[in-house]
C-alpha cells in the first residue's frame, strides 16, 4: 500500500496541538504496521496525478478535499485523524481496539479553563464567562468526549427553545427548535461531529422538534461549517453581534419544494426524512447479527456494552454515513434507492432502512475495499480479509435513516405476502410489497416523502 503525506501537514502542526499529538500516532501507527509514507508537497493542481499512484492521501487542505469530491475520488483524501482511525483499526490486526465513548456530563463538572473553551472565550468574551456560570448552575446537561490526555476533545451542549429570533436580520417566527449552544470537535477521528448531528436530530424526533439551529462566528476556512453542511444545516440569517444562524430542518413542506432535488440530496438535507417514491427500487439485504450490532449499535433491541452500562456512548456504528460489505450482487441497485436490513439467525427480521449513496460490486481485494469503505466502515481488517477469501464481494455505501418501530419477523413478513421464506440474498421489493412493511412496521410518516 502506497500513502502520501501531504508536506505542508507539518506546517499546520506547528499551529495545532491537537493535529501534533494525531499526527505523531498515525506515524507510530503505519511504522508498527510496516507502512512508508512519501511526503511531497501537495497541490490542487496534480491532485489527480498523485491520486492515480497513491492508495490514500492525506491532507488538512480542505481546498483539496473539496477538489476531491468533485473529481469522484474523496475516498481516497484524508485528515489526519480519519487516517488514524482506519489503520489503526484494520491495518494492526492482532489488536483489539477499543473505539473512544461519549460521556453524559453536567456543564458544572466540566473544567472551565480547558484549551477547548479558548475560541469560545475570545469570540464571547466578556459574556461567556456569565454564560457558563448560569448554565451550570441550572444543571444542562452536556455529551463530551475526553482525549487520553485528560482535555476534552468534543463537546456538545444543547437547549429546548419555543420563541422567535428576533435580533437577526431576517428575524425567525416563534417556533419549537433544538438550539445546539456549543458544538466544538477539535478531535475528528471517530465521527464524532457527525455522531453529534445524530444525536441532537434523536433527541429532536423524540421531542417532536423538527428544526435545529446553531450560530456561529464563521471564518474562512471553516471546519464546523463544512460539517454542518453535510448534513443539511443553510444559514438563514445573521445576528445583530455578527454571528450566521444555520437552520437544519428535519422534514420538508412538499414535493413543490423538492421537485428539483435527487433522492440523495433529500436524503442529506433533510434527514432524517427520506425519499420512498415508486422512482426508487427496494431492496431487502440479509445482514448477519454480528454485523448487524456493529453497524447499528443505537439498534432498540441491541444487547448493551459495559461501557453503556457505566453511562458511556460508544460512538463505533452509532453514526449516519455508513458501509456494508456483503455478497450480494444487485447490480440493478442505484444511488438513491432504498436498503432494507433483515438480520437474520436470531431475529428473522427487518430492522432498519438506510439510502444507497453508492455501490461497488465484484471486488476481491481488501485494500481497494479499504480505500472505498475505510472512511464509514465497521469491519475490521481481518473480518474483510475472510470476506475477500469467501468470494467476490460487494460494498454499499449508504445513510442510515431509521429503524422499524416494529421489526418485522419472518412469520409476518410471508404471512402477508412480503416475503416467501428467509432471504439468502438481497432482493427487490415491489411498491406494494414496500407499502405493507411501512405500514405494518411503524415508519413514521413524517419523515417518509413520496
Amino acid at each position: 500500500m502506497k500513502l502520501l503525506l501531504d508536506f505542508n501537514v507539518f506546517e499546520d502542526v506547528k499551529r495545532d496541538k491537537v493535529l501534533s499529538d494525531n499526527l505523531d500516532d498515525l506515524r507510530n501507527i503505519l511504522k508498527e504496521a510496516s507502512i512508508e509514507l512519501d511526503s511531497p508537497t501537495l497541490s490542487i493542481a496534480e491532485l489527480k496525478r498523485f491520486a492515480d499512484l497513491y492508495d490514500f492521501i492525506i491532507t488538512e487542505n480542505r481546498d483539496i478535499h473539496r477538489r476531491s469530491n468533485e473529481l469522484n475520488i474523496n475516498y481516497k483524501i484524508l485528515l489526519v485523524d480519519e487516517a488514524m482511525q482506519i489503520f489503526k483499526g484494520y491495518l494492526t490486526k492482532d489488536r483489539i481496539i477499543t473505539p473512544p465513548a461519549l460521556k453524559s456530563e453536567l456543564v458544572s463538572n466540566l473544567d472551565y479553563y480547558d484549551p477547548i473553551f479558548d475560541s469560545l472565550k475570545e469570540e464571547y468574551n466578556p459574556e461567556f464567562e456569565r454564560w457558563f456560570r448560569k448554565i451550570s448552575n441550572k444543571k444542562r446537561n452536556s455529551w463530551v468526549y475526553y482525549r487520553t490526555d485528560g482535555h476534552i476533545g468534543a463537546l456538545l451542549i444543547y437547549k429546548f427553545e419555543d420563541e422567535s429570533i428576533d435580533d437577526s436580520k431576517p428575524s425567525l417566527p416563534k417556533k419549537k427548535r433544538l438550539k445546539i449552544a456549543t458544538l466544538k470537535v477539535t478531535y475528528n477521528g471517530y465521527k464524532i461531529g457527525e455522531l453529534f448531528i445524530k444525536m441532537a436530530v434523536d433527541v429532536s424526533v423524540r421531542k417532536g422538534i423538527n428544526e435545529i439551529y446553531l450560530t456561529h462566528f464563521t471564518k474562512s476556512p471553516d471546519r464546523l461549517v463544512e460539517l454542518i453542511s453535510e448534513y443539511g444545516f443553510n444559514k438563514v440569517a445573521t445576528k445583530d453581534n455578527g454571528e450566521d444562524i444555520f437552520v437544519k430542518r428535519l422534514t420538508a413542506n412538499g414535493y413543490e419544494e423538492l421537485k428539483d432535488y435527487t433522492p440523495i440530496e433529500i436524503s442529506r438535507i433533510f434527514y432524517p426524512s427520506f425519499y420512498e417514491g415508486n422512482d426508487v427500487k427496494k431492496f431487502v439485504v440479509p445482514i448477519q447479527p454480528a454485523y448487524h450490532n456493529k453497524l447499528f449499535t443505537d439498534f432498540p433491541n441491541r444487547q448493551t456494552t459495559l461501557f453503556e452500562h457505566s453511562g458511556e456512548f460508544i460512538v463505533e456504528g452509532n453514526t449516519i454515513k455508513k458501509a456494508y460489505i456483503s455478497h450480494s450482487n444487485i447490480k440493478r441497485m442505484v444511488p438513491g434507492d432504498l436498503i432494507l436490513f433483515y438480520r437474520s439467525e436470531d431475529l428473522q427480521a427487518i430492522t432498519s432502512i438506510g439510502v444507497v449513496e453508492s455501490i461497488y460490486f465484484g471486488i476481491n481485494d481488501s485494500e481497494k475495499i479499504l480505500q472505498l469503505a475505510g472512511k464509514r466502515t465497521v469491519f475490521s481488517r481481518q473480518e474483510i480479509d475472510k470476506l475477500v477469501g469467501e468470494g467476490t464481494v460487494s460494498v454499499f455505501l449508504f445513510r442510515h435513516h431509521i429503524h422499524l418501530t416494529k421489526p418485522l419477523g419472518i412469520k409476518e413478513l410471508i404471512g402477508n405476502g412480503i416475503l416467501k421464506g428467509a432471504p439468502q440474498s438481497a432482493m427487490k421489493l415491489s411498491p406494494e410489497k414496500y407499502i405493507k412493511i411501512k405500514e405494518i412496521g411503524g415508519i413514521d410518516g413524517r419523515f417518509t416523502i413520496h
